[in-house]
């Protein structure tokens, strides 16, 4: 297993310990329906939890139980929509933040960069930082495309500038990239570390033949790891099970899963026959198609039910306590819908409804 550079290994996380489910419900307004409990997140405290040796993941980040996705910022959720999410998402104990420089650059008259750019007006508007961890990409933006080690630069600069802050701590590869030799990639993430720019580097959506390539490299090479990988994971779509998985597990990375609700699919308002008006209907109703989807509804049902909590906090509680992962990322477009993702926070599955979950998927 790759081992992590000691600068890391040695950092400060200095975040604040969950609060009780007490003072989530009066901080945000939520029904109190869960306990919450220790969260099974990066780091030591991970490890303990998940049964892993310490020491065992790499990373030394504390992500909590959630991370929220940004994607929603400066698409479906406006300034001030995104500022109340932000607000009530770090009030009921959230941590952690995902986005990226791509974001929203797909929405007509946007350019990419509306995403950090909300997310740093609201930290610099609340005094935030410091308690915030902050994942960004790199690699899928059209003007700043790709991993050579020149766009690589001057993208984490510009992200920097738009999230108002002196350092990122989590800096993915968006998605790998043939065209650049993995040496140079690697070298350049490695470069941003030792320059304080970023904390941990990580690789989203890269097959585990490039993943194993990368990090025989950075070992070989003396240099930053990845020690955190994104992928595409949820009830409906488990893919990466075969052969990714084992590739973290073999070198302590830890995955931060998204589409941790299959496009909302898994909240559970797409059934057969009802309509739901959603920027991304399309693609959660497709799920319908699948009978084994439409069977698995009705498990979450049924285990939403026992528990007194949402059919998402389900989902979320099932893909948080799968192998690897530290924590599912999440979005909420409004604070309406932050409630189910909280609730996410404490659920604990039993191991036979984890296994009638995964065996109906």
């Amino acid at each position: 297993m790759v081992s992590p550079p000691d600068a890391r290994a040695a950092a400060v996380r200095g975040f604040p310990p969950l609060p009780s489910a007490a003072q989530v419900t009066r901080a945000a307004g939520f029904p109190a329906r869960v306990s919450l409990v220790p969260h099974s997140g990066g780091g030591a405290a991970g490890n303990a939890l998940r049964g892993r040796p310490v020491g065992a993941d790499m990373t030394s980040l504390d992500f909590g139980p959630l991370v929220l996705g940004g994607n929603t910022f400066g698409w479906t959720s406006d300034r001030d929509e995104s500022f109340a999410v932000l607000d009530a998402f770090v009030e009921a104990g959230g941590r952690s933040i995902d986005t990226a420089d791509s974001y929203s650059a797909w929405v007509p008259g946007n350019s990419g960069g509306e995403s950090e750019a909300i997310i740093g007006e609201w930290m610099r508007s609340r005094g935030r930082r410091d308690s915030i961890v902050i994942a960004t990409k790199v690699s899928s933006l059209p003007t700043r495309r790709g991993l050579s080690p020149d766009n690589v630069r001057a993208a984490v600069d510009d992200s920097l500038r738009r999230l108002q802050t002196d350092r990122i701590d989590l800096y993915y590869a968006h998605r790998d990239d043939p065209d650049v030799p993995q040496e140079e990639y690697v070298a350049v993430f490695d470069e941003l570390v030792k320059a304080g720019k970023v904390r941990e580097v990580g690789a989203s959506n890269f097959s585990p033949e490039r993943l194993e390539s990368a990090l025989a490299i950075a070992e070989r090479g003396g240099l930053t790891p990845f020690t955190v990988a994104q992928d595409k994971y949820n009830l409906v779509e488990r893919g990466v099970e075969g052969e990714l998985v084992p590739v973290l597990e073999r070198h302590g990375i830890v995955e931060l899963p998204y589409s941790g609700l299959a496009s909302g699919f898994l909240t559970g308002k797409y059934r057969p026959g009802a309509a739901v008006d959603s920027a991304r209907a399309a693609a959660a109703g497709a799920y319908l198609e699948d009978e084994r989807a439409v069977r698995l509804l009705g498990v979450l049902d049924e285990v939403a039910a026992a528990h007194g909590t949402s059919v998402s906090a389900v989902a979320l509680a099932w893909l948080r306590q799968q192998p690897t992962v530290a924590a599912p990322i999440a979005s909420a477009r409004t604070v309406d819908q932050l409630p189910a993702l909280v609730e996410s926070f404490g659920l604990e599955l039993a191991a036979d409804e984890i296994g009638r979950l995964s065996g109906t998927a």
